[in-house]
């Protein structure tokens, strides 16, 4: 990766991970600015690894070679209003926020000529991150492999080619961890119910959820499906457990809670 100067406007979790994804592969701090107004601990936190953390959000912009749009959706415009009328034509532009489009972006920021949006997900908080990236085809392709490198610090990344396909990225990466969640959830209350402690409930959950994913890792060549049917014997106990998801539609379920996933990001981006 090319050691550019990078300003984070935003230094939440998401902005946090990116930054320490960075620092572990060897990136120079000093080459680094992270902008966050109201958490002083976390300016203290990352002032201690030499990042300039004192610049405001317009200093931090006009310094840097790449900009790292890290604040909340809803605060997108007002934050960027502080810069808007910077000549940003040479600056490499990476939002990494839900719901706001490359041409809302572009209305925002109007000097913006290369733009990338990708949306990272929770699990790049510990390097395992799955990132959807997207850019228009006028937008230099060194920008492009730069976003790349620098999410490749967090876990993986797919580049989708038309930018809708972002949306489906929310619902099949972004919203998705939270999916897992709720199902060990609802496996860990069952098994409270059974008489099984809370800390030991979790334990058993959370061990078998690292090994069923595990399995999928190490058997690359197996379909999900086969790795359901091999734990799967005829008349047993599994299969009597997953006839109970069949007869509640469970793959009905899924498809439409990511349907209306999809269609909450589409909203979203309407109104920001």
């Amino acid at each position: 990766m090319q050691q550019k100067k990078i300003a984070f406007i935003g230094a939440g979790n998401m902005a946090m991970a990116i930054i320490l994804g960075l620092v572990k592969s060897g990136y120079p701090t000093a080459q680094l600015a992270a902008c966050n107004k109201s958490n002083q601990a976390r300016r203290a936190e990352l002032g201690a690894m030499g990042i300039a953390v004192n610049l405001s959000n317009r200093e931090a912009v006009e310094w840097a070679d790449v900009v790292i749009l890290a604040v909340k959706p809803q605060m997108m415009a007002d934050v960027c209003a502080e810069f808007a009328d910077l000549d940003l034509s040479s600056k490499w532009i990476i939002s990494v926020a839900a719901g706001i489009s490359v041409d809302r972006l572009s209305q925002i920021l109007p000097t913006a000529t290369q733009i990338i949006r990708t949306m990272p997900n929770t699990p790049a908080l510990i390097g395992e991150g799955m990132t959807g990236l997207f850019a228009k085809k006028s937008v230099d392709p060194a920008a492009c492999e730069f976003a790349q490198s620098l999410l490749s610090a967090v876990g993986k990344c797919y580049w989708v080619e038309q930018e809708p396909q972002l949306n489906q990225i929310i619902a099949i990466t972004g919203s998705s961890p939270a999916y897992f969640f709720r199902f060990m959830e609802a496996m860990q209350q069952s098994a409270n119910k059974m008489g099984f402690s809370e800390a030991d409930a979790r334990q058993l959950v959370q061990s078998v959820a690292v090994g069923a994913a595990q399995m999928v890792v190490a058997n690359p060549n197996l379909s999900l499906a086969t790795l359901r049917e091999n734990v799967t014997s005829k008349g047993g106990t599994t299969a009597a457990a997953l006839a109970v998801f069949e007869q509640a539609k469970l793959a009905e379920t899924v498809e439409n809670a990511m349907a209306a996933a999809i269609a909450r990001a589409e909203e979203m981006e309407r109104s920001l």
